[in-house]
């Protein structure tokens, strides 16, 4: 009756069913019903890390019928036609059903069912109605069963008629997250892991074992992209396998492979013959990914050593050695140990080809989420080959006792690498290390040490206690000032994103203002050209406006007209919806006066609308919110009354 699908015969989320054929005898329609029942109901004691509800009562609901159509097989009732018909709907929706628990269910596809949940909960919604409908039709009277066996069909068809079926809120929540974090790293900034764990968790991924599994399952699925030729969510498939390999390696250090001994115990081997020092770069004490050798006989990191001759230099950094040629050779051999290390430690290495890749291209196909987690994942192995702890309290000593700028970047940046983590948030501040550090932002020896600084300064910031006491430090916000107004583009969005990160405490919010951080940004949005530095400013300007303080001060600028500018022509979705952030916070709490200026732009309106469609849901609830307020100040003033503001509102900004 029922064809058994293997899973490389089947593709996720797609339920080949067949209807009995017209011919089926009753017996045997009603034998498979029971057995596909019986199916279902086993699926009672599997994990569900996902669909928890909607697959309970599913379950719950075939229960009950299963006992019907054991009684009836058991009494030998002949069937009508009309009950034979109604059986067949039944079963072929429970070939629907067993589909979806088992897909639902499948070792490795915890993350992808999370991804689809709603399209899996409206398989369920439309499964539990087709089995609504069926039992609508029965005629029960028809069949002479007991009456309290008839009494559980009738709740089973109760309870389907009238069946939540509706995508879990724990799900929603961590569904949001995974996409937080994804629109981290496609941005170029790595998350606090301590995000990903809440997914990790919800989904009961729980170690290196687990982890794998997902990204073997969701290597198999780009294959099936490739082999069905139809590749539109092959990147999206590839941003999701690259931050599984990120987890692997760095929340799930420890590899735990019971089931083959024999490989990590050659694993094992293979890292004690490694020596890990010549895997980093001297210069940037990064995971090489490019290894190449100069006229000195050193091995360094391609695209650091190319920053260095064209600089001019013509010394080896390491050796102070005067290089005799600029010539860069290959170091095939070191790169293939690199390579062969970070995939003992949990980095998806490539198959295909037999190419040499690097390790920031390990996934096909890319995306840029992908090749940004795989980026973050080496600099992570790298901090984990040379860093630790222990050696924190000495790269403090070193930002306050170097009196070379490069010692001084060396341990700044070692420090920066920490500060991304949780624990070497809290490692850096117990060991003394936010005065050396806000010091080195005052008065590094160089404008890169001073930009490094300031993004240790948003790192830190994440930590509510933190941001308050560096807040509290009288320097801080005016230095940060003066890096937007004098640093290169990388320093004034280290200073932009620290400002902001300082502002998610309600005390720093004053400090900022009376700093000239508004003029400041208004004249980035004037003379910049850099999408996302535009972006984090008007992120800033946003938190701002969120108090009747920022507001009047940003209302002293030409705001009104910059911002609406910005929201017509920027490419960027992210400055649009902050800019209409920014207009609605302006017109709630700067009142009419600034409601009338924007009701005077008539192609304001047709801004926003196209935000309404194309941008994101909290993007489109703020243009919703300001389509009101003008259309609620144009009905007033053609009535001859003031608009009156609504209530301030506070947004909550996932960064």
């Amino acid at each position: 009756m029922i064809r058994n699908f293997d899973q490389t015969d089947r593709r996720m989320l797609k339920f080949p069913a067949v209807h009995p054929c017209e011919a089926i005898s009753p017996e045997t329609l009603l034998n498979s019903l029971i057995n596909l029942s019986q199916n279902i109901c086993n699926y009672q004691s599997k994990l569900f890390s996902t669909q928890r509800k909607n697959a309970r009562q599913t379950i719950r609901q075939i229960g009950l019928l299963l006992l019907f159509f054991e009684e009836t097989r058991d009494l030998r009732l002949a069937l009508t036609d009309s009950v034979v018909l109604c059986f067949s709907e039944l079963h072929h929706a429970f070939q629907k059903v067993q589909f979806l628990l088992e897909d639902c269910t499948r070792e490795g596809a915890k993350l992808w069912i999370l991804i689809k949940c709603q399209v899996v909960s409206t398989q369920f919604r439309a499964l539990i109605r087709a089995i609504a409908t069926a039992l609508d039709v029965l005629p029960l009277g028809l069949i002479d069963v007991g009456v309290e066996v008839k009494e559980l069909v009738e709740l089973a068809g109760k309870q389907a008629r009238n069946a939540k079926v509706e995508v879990d809120p724990e799900d929603e929540r961590a569904l949001q997250q995974v996409f937080s974090v994804l629109d981290h790293f496609e941005k170029g900034i790595e998350p606090d892991s301590s995000f990903m764990k809440r997914v990790l968790d919800h989904l009961e991924i729980r170690n290196w074992n687990d982890c794998n599994k997902e990204i073997k399952f969701l290597e198999e699925q780009i294959d099936f992209q490739y082999s069905d030729c139809d590749e539109r969510e092959a990147p999206f498939l590839s941003s999701l396998l690259g931050l599984m390999n990120y987890c692997r390696g760095v929340i799930f250090e420890t590899w735990n492979h019971r089931s083959n001994k024999s490989d990590a115990r050659h694993s094992i081997e293979a890292l004690t013959c490694i020596n890990a020092e010549d895997f980093r770069c001297p210069i940037s004490l990064e995971l090489m990914t490019d290894p190449v050798t100069v006229s000195t006989g050193q091995t360094y990191d391609r695209s650091s050593i190319q920053r260095w001759l064209k600089a001019g230099n013509m010394t080896c950094p390491k050796t102070g050695e005067r290089m005799t040629s600029p010539e860069l050779v290959p170091n095939t051999t070191l790169r293939k140990l690199i390579q062969q290390f970070c995939t003992d430690l949990g980095v998806c290495a490539s198959s295909s080809g037999g190419q040499s890749r690097d390790i920031a291209r390990t996934i096909s196909p890319g995306s840029p989420a992908a090749a940004e987690e795989m980026k973050f994942l080496s600099r992570f192995l790298a901090r984990r080959l040379v860093f630790g702890s222990s050696t924190i309290l000495p790269l403090i000593n070193l930002l306050s006792s170097s009196l070379e700028h490069h010692a001084q970047e060396i341990a700044i940046s070692a420090l920066l690498k920490l500060s991304k983590h949780t624990s070497g948030k809290k490692e850096i501040v117990e060991s003394g290390g936010l005065k050396p550090i806000l010091a080195v932002l005052q008065r590094g020896l160089s404008l890169e040490a001073k930009q490094m600084a300031a993004a240790i300064i948003f790192y830190l910031a994440s930590v509510k206690a933190y941001r308050k006491l560096i807040g509290e430090t009288p320097e801080v916000v005016p230095t940060l000032v003066e890096l937007i107004k004098d640093g290169t583009t990388c320093g004034k969005k280290n200073g932009v994103v620290a400002i902001f990160g300082l502002l998610l405490h309600s005390g720093n919010h004053q400090r900022v203002i009376s700093s000239g951080t508004i003029p400041l940004l208004m004249d980035i949005f004037s003379s910049s050209d850099n999408d996302e530095l535009i972006a984090d400013s008007l992120a800033v300007l946003a938190a701002i406006a969120e108090s009747v303080d920022g507001t009047l001060a940003i209302l002293q600028t030409s705001a009104l007209s910059t911002i609406p500018r910005i929201l017509r022509s920027s490419a960027s979705r992210a400055s649009r919806e902050y800019s209409v952030t920014v207009l609605l916070s302006l017109c709630k709490n700067g009142g009419s006066e600034a409601i009338s200026v924007l009701a005077k732009d008539h192609s304001l309106m047709s801004s926003l609308y196209l935000l309404l469609t194309d941008g994101s849901s909290y993007g489109s609830s703020k243009a919703r919110g300001l389509i009101k307020l003008l259309h609620k100040f144009h009905e007033t003033s053609s009535s001859g009354r003031i608009a009156s503001v609504v209530p301030r509102e506070r947004p909550v900004h996932v960064w």
